[in-house]
């Protein structure tokens, strides 16, 4: 079968030097396994840090690919809910289910846990024509969900949802900023917030804007601006006033990092919640702590999410109440240029993916 593969690490960024089409065998089921066709798949930032060899080395020779949807060819002996011509998705999360994190509801915390595509392997991932899942990571589309729409969706939508609702456990009615809403994350912060009855800032680069708008964000702010964070306060005391509740934010969704975070801290009320995950423009930020302790802040971190909160947030996609946005298509043969375009971001404006 074709594969998309390399065995050794870019330097500068120099994809084309490393990444080839090969063929390769076809797996096998192990007991507890299924084989799929991939259909389709969606790149994600752990892609480049597998290419890189940074913050973590991969296993040699490597596929990548966390989020892959296809139909099943084959199962092993001892699968139990899955048969052959289902149509599943990868739920990344590979944890061993058994320690007490995992047991306690907390996978993604498991001593064990390793991200398919990304620390898997050798060979292992869904860059190819045909891959492998231990059942437990293989999570039944919905009918009305398209494989496209599948594969787009798993990672930034489970860990969005698990963000929002399993963290800072958003409530009707609260005013919600979402960093970075053109973002694979941003996409989906915004379409959660609003399904549970919130206000919602988005923030963006100006030519995207609009499109924040049309997901179901009430405001737009451009948040490469110098005084972004003054015009997001401006909007909240408007809101504020208009609902006769207290001013301010009640929750801000967090995946940029770098410069912005301490003005993020600035918008927040008293007693209110910022939840980050990753840290696309740089980890090493300076805290002023006195909004932290003055106004009892609460910080939550988080990191992806559970298979029964990607299980419900396809649900509410299912519904039409929460949708995948997919900005391109390559096929594997161009994954130079697919990744180069997700590390530029320029233009970018949903997923993309890469089918066989």
């Amino acid at each position: 079968m074709k594969a998309l593969v390399f065995e050794k690490y870019a330097e500068n960024d120099d994809f084309e030097k490393i990444l080839q089409i090969k063929d390769i065998p076809e797996p096998e089921p192990k007991p507890t396994e299924v084989v799929f066709r991939v259909k389709a798949a969606s790149l994600n930032y752990d892609d480049i840090w597998a290419m890189r060899g940074k913050p973590i080395e991969v296993p040699m020779p490597h596929i990548s690919g966390t989020d892959a949807a296809g139909e099943v060819i084959a199962i092993g002996d001892d699968v139990k809910n899955i048969k052959v011509g289902d149509r599943i998705v990868s739920h990344g999360n590979l944890s061993c289910r058994t320690c007490q994190l995992c047991t306690s509801g907390r996978e993604f915390d498991c001593k064990k846990r390793l991200v398919w595509g990304f620390q898997t392997g050798p060979l292992w991932g869904g860059y190819c024509e045909v891959s492998h899942l231990p059942e437990v990571n293989a999570v039944k589309i919905p009918d009305n969900v398209s494989y496209d729409d599948a594969a787009a969706a798993s990672m930034t939508m489970m860990t969005s949802w698990h963000m929002l609702v399993g963290r800072a456990k958003i409530q009707p009615g609260q005013t919600v900023l979402v960093m970075g809403g053109s973002s694979g994350m941003g996409i989906f912060g915004i379409q959660i917030a609003k399904l549970f009855g919130c206000d919602v800032i988005a923030t963006a680069s100006k030519e995207k804007l609009d499109k924040c708008i049309e997901l179901g964000a009430d405001y737009a702010v451009d948040h490469r601006k110098e005084d972004w964070h003054k015009e997001v306060r401006s909007i909240s005391k408007d809101i504020s006033q208009k609902k006769d509740k207290p001013p301010s934010l009640d929750v801000i969704y967090e995946h940029i990092g770098g410069t912005h975070w301490n003005k993020e801290l600035t918008l927040l009320k008293y007693g209110a919640t910022i939840v980050t995950t990753g840290a696309t423009t740089g980890y090493n930020v300076k805290t002023d702590l006195r909004h932290i302790f003055f106004k009892g802040i609460n910080i939550l971190g988080s990191t992806q999410g559970t298979r029964a909160e990607l299980e419900t947030a396809f649900y509410w996609m299912s519904q039409g109440k929460i949708k995948a946005v997919i900005d391109s298509t390559f096929k594997l043969e161009d994954a130079v240029k697919a990744h180069k375009k997700m590390l530029s971001g320029k233009g970018l404006f949903g997923k993309i993916l890469m089918k066989p």
